[in-house]
């Protein structure tokens, strides 16, 4: 096993149709205003970003986003990630009654030299920090949604 290598699937369910929680999740640089753990997004393009994420752990992860995929007909964003992380991760979005089903998948390799380090004994540490933000995610999404 590659201690380093990291699948994650979180499912959201959100109270907007899938068009308005695509408008949302397709404006990056307004993550950090709902989702506390996306610390800073500065585009350098149309199609590309630095992202900072910092969550309960005591680090940042630092990355660049490339768009890979825009498709607001499929309901799916995804981006290619190099940097701290390496790998890509898809927003996939879906109708569910009178809301949305959003399904994140992210498959990555993490390439800061610290959290190398410690992939062993800190793999149940990097993977409860994921579930802790994909969590604050989806609530400060959900919040914001509703107030719309």
């Amino acid at each position: 096993m590659d201690w380093t290598h990291y699948r994650f699937l979180s499912r959201w369910a959100l109270p907007a149709p899938p068009a308005v929680v695509y408008a949302a999740l397709e404006r990056a640089e307004d993550y950090p205003r709902w989702w506390r753990q996306v610390r800073e997004v500065n585009r350098l393009d149309d199609t590309t970003g630095i992202i900072r994420i910092r969550s309960l752990l005591p680090h940042d992860i630092t990355f660049t986003a490339r768009e890979t995929r825009r498709d607001p007909t499929a309901g799916v964003l995804e981006i290619a990630m190099s940097g701290d992380i390496e790998g890509w991760a898809r927003w996939t979005l879906t109708a569910d009654g009178p809301g949305t089903l959003a399904r994140y998948e992210q498959v990555v390799e993490v390439r800061k030299p610290l959290l190398r380090r410690f992939a062993v004994p800190g793999r149940p540490l990097f993977r409860a920090n994921h579930r802790l933000m994909m969590r604050a995610g989806r609530r400060g999404l959900a919040a914001r949604l509703e107030a719309v």
